[in-house]
Parts: C-alpha cells; sequence; structure tokens
C-alpha cells in the first residue's frame, strides 16, 4: 500500500468520505444553536468594552467591523473543509504537522478550552457570590458541579435542543440592561463620542488596527469551528459558512456584545472594565433578573468549553496511548477545571490571551494555507489511521515554529521598553499570521512529498 496522496486507496478512502450520508450528522438547526451558545461570552461584552476604553469608541467600532469580515472569511474556509471531510482540529492536525505535532496542538486546544471554561465559570461564581453572599470556593465547586453533566451523553444533546430557548433570555437581557441603565443613569452620547485623542507611535498604530490585532487573541474560535463543523451535513454547508460559523454569528457574538459592554461601561457610573466588573455591573443594577441573564449566558458558553476540553483532552491521552471512557475525561476536566478556578486566573486574562493568541494564530494561518493551497487535490480526511501520517511534517512544524518565535518575540517589547508595549501588542499577531502562512507556502511549494502528511508503507 502506497499512501502518497495519489494510491487508489487513499482515493477510495476519500470517496466513501464524500460519499457517506450525512444521517448521522447534526441538524443544521441543532448544530446552530450548539454552537451559538459560544455567543453569550460575558468576555465578549467586556473585551468591546475595553477596547473603546484604550483606543476610543470610533476605532474599537471600526476594529470590530474588520473582525467580524474578516472572522467570517476564515471560518467560511474551515467550516466548509471541516464539513467535506469530517475532520477535526485533532485530525486535521496530522496532515500540517504530523502525529507527534498534532499531539502538541491538540493538548493546546484542551488547555485553552479549559482556561475559557474556568474564567466564564468564574464569572458565574462571582455572580451567585455578589448576589447570595459566601466564598468563592463554595460557588466555584457549585458552578463545577452543575455544569459537568451538561457534557455527558444525552444530557448534552438535549442542552443543545434548550440552548436554542435559552438564546432569547441572554439576547432580551443585555437588551433589557442596556435599557435599564439608560433609564436610571440617564441617556448621553458619552459611549458614543469617547475619544483617548491621537494614538502615540508608542501603540503601533491607528486605534483600529490595534483593536484588530486585539481580537486576533480569540482566533481559537477558528479551532472551535473546525471541531464543531465536523458535525454538519454537507447539504447543509452554505447555511453553516454564512450563519453558524459566518458573519452572522459574529454580528452577534462581537458586533452586539460590543455595543453592550461599551454602552454599559460608559453610562454606570464607577463600573470597572473587566468581565467580572461588567457581570457585577449588571447583577448589581438589575438583581435576580441580572443574576439570571449572567447564569444562562455563561452555563451556555460553557457547556461548549467543558464539551471540547474534554474531547481533546482525550484526544490528547489516546496519542499517549492512553485509552479511557469518556465520562472519565469528562470528570478529570472538571477536576482541573475546579482546582484552576481556586485560583486568581481571572487577572490574568490578557496575559493568557496574548500567550495562547500566538500558538493558535499561527495554527490558522498554516491550516487555511494548506486549504487553499491544496484544492482540488487529496486531502486529509478523517477515515485515514494514524499510522499512515508522519510522525512529524517538517512544513509546517517549522512554519509554526518560526511564526510563534516572531509572536512571542513581539510580546517581550513591553518588557524591553513600556514604549514598544502597544507595538509589540499590535504587530505581534499579525507578523505571526503572515509569517506563519509565508513560510509554510514556500515549503508546502519546496517541499511536495510532504504536502498530505502521509508516508509511504511498502510491502502491503
Amino acid at each position: 500500500l502506497n499512501l502518497t496522496g495519489s494510491n487508489d486507496d487513499v482515493e477510495a478512502t476519500d470517496a466513501m468520505a464524500r460519499e457517506g450520508n450525512d444521517e448521522d450528522q447534526m441538524s443544521r438547526g441543532s448544530l446552530a444553536m450548539a454552537f451559538y451558545g459560544v455567543a453569550s461570552a460575558f468576555f465578549f461584552v467586556y473585551i468591546g468594552a475595553a477596547m473603546a476604553m484604550a483606543y476610543g469608541t470610533v476605532n474599537a467600532i471600526i476594529g470590530v467591523v474588520l473582525t467580524i469580515i474578516a472572522y467570517g472569511a476564515i471560518n467560511a474556509v474551515l467550516s466548509k473543509y471541516a464539513i467535506n471531510n469530517r475532520t477535526t482540529v485533532a485530525k486535521f492536525s496530522r496532515t500540517i504537522l504530523g502525529t507527534v505535532g498534532s499531539t502538541i496542538a491538540t493538548i493546546i486546544f484542551a488547555l485553552v478550552a479549559i482556561y475559557y471554561a474556568v474564567f466564564e465559570g468564574s464569572i458565574i461564581a462571582y455572580a451567585f457570590m455578589a448576589f447570595f453572599g459566601g466564598e468563592m470556593w463554595m460557588w466555584s465547586l457549585i458552578v463545577v458541579i452543575y455544569s459537568t453533566p451538561l457534557v455527558i451523553g444525552g444530557a448534552r444533546r438535549f442542552l443543545d435542543k434548550l440552548n436554542g430557548w435559552l438564546m432569547p433570555i441572554y439576547f432580551f437581557g443585555l437588551v433589557a440592561a442596556v435599557i435599564w441603565a439608560g433609564v436610571q443613569y440617564g441617556f448621553n452620547d458619552g459611549w458614543v463620542t469617547h475619544d483617548v485623542g491621537p494614538i502615540p507611535f508608542a501603540m503601533g498604530g491607528p486605534g483600529w488596527l490595534a483593536v484588530f490585532a486585539g481580537y486576533m487573541g480569540i482566533w481559537i474560535m477558528m479551532m472551535f469551528t473546525m471541531d464543531y463543523a465536523a458535525l454538519g451535513k454537507r447539504k447543509d454547508i452554505k447555511f453553516h459558512q454564512n450563519v453558524t460559523f459566518g458573519w452572522v454569528f459574529y454580528v452577534l457574538a462581537y458586533g452586539f456584545a460590543a455595543f453592550v459592554g461599551i454602552f454599559l461601561t460608559f453610562t454606570i457610573p464607577g463600573m470597572d472594565v473587566s468581565e467580572t466588573g461588567v457581570a457585577g455591573g449588571i447583577v448589581n443594577m438589575m438583581g435576580i433578573l441580572g443574576l439570571i441573564v449572567v447564569f444562562v449566558s455563561q452555563t451556555r458558553i460553557n457547556t461548549a468549553n467543558y464539551y471540547l476540553g474534554a474531547a481533546n483532552l482525550r484526544a490528547f491521552g489516546e496519542r499517549l496511548r492512553i485509552n479511557l471512557p469518556n465520562i472519565v475525561w469528562v470528570l478529570i476536566s472538571s477536576l482541573i477545571i475546579y482546582l484552576l478556578m481556586l485560583l486568581p486566573i481571572v487577572q490574568y486574562i490578557l496575559l493568557a490571551l496574548a500567550w495562547q493568541g500566538v500558538l493558535v494564530t499561527a495554527w490558522v494561518a498554516i491550516a487555511l494555507t494548506h486549504i487553499l493551497m491544496s484544492r482540488g487535490q487529496n486531502q486529509e480526511h478523517a477515515a485515514i489511521d494514524d499510522k499512515h501520517y508522519r510522525p512529524f511534517n517538517s512544513n509546517g512544524l517549522i512554519a509554526w515554529i518560526i511564526g510563534t518565535v516572531i509572536g512571542l518575540v513581539f510580546l517581550q517589547f513591553g518588557n524591553i521598553s513600556p514604549d514598544l508595549a502597544g507595538i509589540g501588542a499590535t504587530w505581534g499577531p499579525i507578523l505571526t499570521v503572515v509569517a506563519s502562512a509565508v513560510v509554510y507556502a514556500i515549503l508546502w511549494k519546496a517541499n511536495p512529498t510532504s504536502r498530505t502528511g502521509l508516508i509511504k508503507v511498502v510491502g502491503q
């Protein structure tokens, strides 16, 4: 058997993967509602407010619009590929990084999903503590205990459907918060006119570019897209490209959330511009109604965080030949989440975003470049076993390392001089993407034998 990407056996596998029926895949409504749980993260409300505070409202709005366009375009490509090839981040990474390299990508994805579960879970715990009192460790334990069963088997499938009914509570809850704040504290144009004046050279460029680069720290959403899209039906590709994973989703997740965050920040007196501050401000202002909005929104997104954290932790374990039932991986993931919730992890959100952003943006750049350059050829398919892939694919690993090093170097600019911090934050993510994509494209052309990531097996 000669698995080089042109062998009849690989082509047969390709045909089976493409011709397999969609009956065992999720309906477009169920998949959309499951993924839309991610849209209700209070982090999206916070980051819009933080960007407006740092760079001015106009720059924040321009940056968010450009972000929605970029996210929509990139995820249209990734979601179509994932649906057509039934491939997740773990399986696709074998092509661009090799089996060992994909293990690294898988554990990074697992840890980032777990980190977000810790962060969003801490918001729920903080909201409960703000309303009822008590200790953070106690509410954190309660959050983990009720969240864990929601991602196990039938309960997760039930919650995917329930998310569709909970969505209006999140949306109209935030609309109510805007109206409530305006009525209680007065409607004014301060949230629209907020300006920080000329952006100094030390910020690295125009404010809208800094905002765009800041949102690149959440390119983990591209990985979320690929894992969820693998569950979709091929007949629903156009719908998922535009609605589930495309511009419609990001208008709600980023555009609407940014508007709410900016308005509340400049309307509610003394509200702290942090995720806990935004959630706490809503609870203090709206009482039990605010608590319900926070509880519903954060529980919805945490179903995605818990699911992806446990799923990729399991994939990582299986790479190391540790085979355990799915429920065990869910419990291990939940235990890690609770232990991390006991730490002041919320304080390090921006630092964590910067570091994971470098690794993730480099991966996304390589994945996107591979998909675009390999159109019309046999590509990676979930049906091919690990043993047919190279342990290391030099094309992807070299590009990933170079892009990551560049990004990490730029992150250190702030430690070298405070005047350089803005340059590093703005240009680090952008140059990471450019370098990773360019290097991978060059290597893809120069080393065609590694394009598929498959090895040549002789004598079978």
